[in-house]
């Protein structure tokens, strides 16, 4: 069974080929990274435009990559939320398009439980029951994840995902779009106690996530630094990194704790970072839990991930209730 994914919530223009060992046969993506870094963020009618200029070379290359003809493809997965309205319509349009004229089904997903399947492209024999952070510029969610793919959402932020914390501070610091590589890249050489900033809804045991005051404490810090600014700029990227960290690795603890599992996996975005993957891989030595870490390859929006969703879903039989991807709340 061969799976054809196509991944257009956002920014990327992503087309994967996966079969049921979820071996990657071909991929392709294209970011419009450059194009919205002058805004200094995503325009959505920008990004809908350009998924709509690129989406179909995008879906040849993987094609021609895998070495297949579009009538070996099984499945046409793609996303059908949550994302930008536009850019969604633009994927989820494409692919019905094609499912309809190779007469082949088409199964439209949840974008997060795309960021969850990256983790089977890492462990092939990964299987539910587990805890599941799912962590990105627009979601910070903790999901349980148990038999049959039954997901449970136990948390998520109030406000501001972790990874839209780190691209709107590194605004403030005056780094480029998208920042939160840079911040981490800059905080890797900077003292981690060098500015004590908050970490919001602390009380033992509260699932829930809140960034929205990292922005504001940024700027009254920066704001008492002066000009001298530039030089103590690694150390505030250092502490504002571990502050986000700090939250997302004690309340993963706290869900481990509250739904008894001794599986972890950390997907998404922000999943690439370095320093994160680093104090995950230390919590899960310390307490015993299997950690399943993405590629970092596959921690970004693309194609593969949403086929890797759908093999799995094929795989146990279950495919997705209509209308049930429309936001991040809609977990089934």
């Amino acid at each position: 069974m061969i799976v054809l994914g196509i991944e257009t919530s956002c920014d990327e223009t992503g087309c994967g080929l996966v079969d049921g060992d979820y071996r990657v046969l071909g991929q392709s993506l294209y970011s419009q990274v450059e194009t919205h870094a002058r805004f200094g963020g995503v325009v959505p009618e920008v990004a809908a435009r350009a998924h709509l200029e690129k989406i179909g070379p995008v879906v040849r290359a993987a094609m021609d990559e895998a070495g297949l003809d579009f009538a070996a493809a099984d499945v046409i997965a793609y996303t059908r939320g949550p994302g930008l309205l536009g850019p969604l319509l633009v994927g989820s349009s494409f692919a019905q398009g094609l499912a309809r004229t190779l007469n082949k089904p088409a199964m439209g997903l949840n974008h997060l439980e795309g960021h969850l399947a990256s983790a089977y492209l890492t462990d092939p024999k990964l299987e539910p029951p587990f805890l599941a952070l799912l962590v990105s510029g627009g979601h910070t969610e903790l999901v349980h994840v148990g038999e049959g793919l039954k997901f449970t959402l136990l948390g998520q932020t109030r406000d501001d995902a972790a990874g839209e914390a780190f691209d709107k501070c590194g605004k403030i610091l005056g780094l480029g779009y998208p920042a939160g590589p840079e911040v981490a890249q800059l905080a890797a050489s900077g003292r981690r106690d060098f500015l004590h900033l908050p970490r919001a809804l602390m009380d033992h045991g509260n699932l829930e996530f809140s960034f929205s005051g990292l922005k504001t404490a940024t700027t009254r810090e920066i704001g008492k630094l002066g000009d001298s600014i530039g030089a103590r700029i690694n150390d505030v990227c250092a502490s504002l990194e571990t502050a986000i960290v700090d939250v997302l690795v004690s309340k993963t603890l706290w869900a481990l704790e509250a739904c008894g599992e001794n599986q972890l996996i950390v997907a998404g975005g922000v999943a690439a970072n370095s320093y994160l993957r680093q104090r995950m891989t230390e919590l899960c030595q310390r307490e015993g839990i299997k950690l399943t870490l993405p590629d970092r390859k596959f921690c970004g929006d693309n194609g593969v991930m949403m086929a890797a969703a759908a093999q799995k879903r094929l795989q146990i039989g279950k495919w997705p209730v209509a209308g049930s991807a429309s936001s991040g709340l809609s977990w089934e």
